[in-house]
């Protein structure tokens, strides 16, 4: 059990609920053990506390490799088990803790886009979601954020059931299809909870 993780889960948890009106839908499709992908649309800073608060398994974050740079923030976000990607390429390090991480039967969560919406509508997915997806054997769960952040506006989470995805790994499918069938996933579970 990570303390530091449990602490600021429970934080952020309580500020969601009082000042967001926390709602969190699909917790049913959440695989209780196993390695999950857990794959979100992406519209604020505050979406990586969000998830894992509603999350009921500990995620462990990509977050991009700028803010690591701050010895403070490195030092939380280590300690929450969040690790950093350099955006724009192939990240080698980044790549293999993930793929860890997904062999230990962990949840590892990212934001297909690779940065926020600045118009809250779903932008297209990088291949980085695809490719992880394609090579574990995870469970590849979408999740949605809909709502507002505004204080005392209401804010979803909403989980959806795993996608199917064997078909498209016995069928050696690219990244680049993959992630597209993710991101119809996400954009299904938008449309369906905005």
């Amino acid at each position: 059990m990570n303390v530091l993780y449990e602490i600021g889960k429970g934080l952020f948890y309580f500020y969601f609920k009082l000042f967001n009106r926390l709602e969190i839908r699909g917790l049913e499709n959440f695989p209780e053990d196993k390695s999950v992908l857990l794959c979100s649309n992406h519209i604020s800073n505050l979406d990586p506390p969000l998830v894992g608060s509603a999350s009921p398994r500990m995620v462990h974050f990509m977050a991009k490799e700028e803010l690591f740079k701050n010895p403070i923030a490195k030092g939380i976000l280590n300690g929450v088990g969040a690790f950093p990607i350099k955006r724009g390429m192939s990240d080698k390090q980044a790549i293999r803790k993930a793929m860890t991480l997904l062999k230990s039967d962990k949840v590892v969560g990212l934001f297909p886009e690779g940065t926020r919406s600045k118009t809250r509508k779903l932008g297209k997915g990088l291949t980085g979601a695809g490719f992880f997806a394609l090579r574990s054997n995870s469970h590849i769960l979408p999740c949605a954020i809909t709502g507002s952040y505004k204080p005392f506006n209401k804010i979803i989470v909403t989980f959806g059931k795993p996608i199917e995805f064997s078909s498209l790994r016995e069928e050696k499918a690219s990244a680049k299809e993959a992630t597209e069938k993710i991101m119809e996933a996400i954009d299904q579970l938008l449309s369906e909870n905005s």
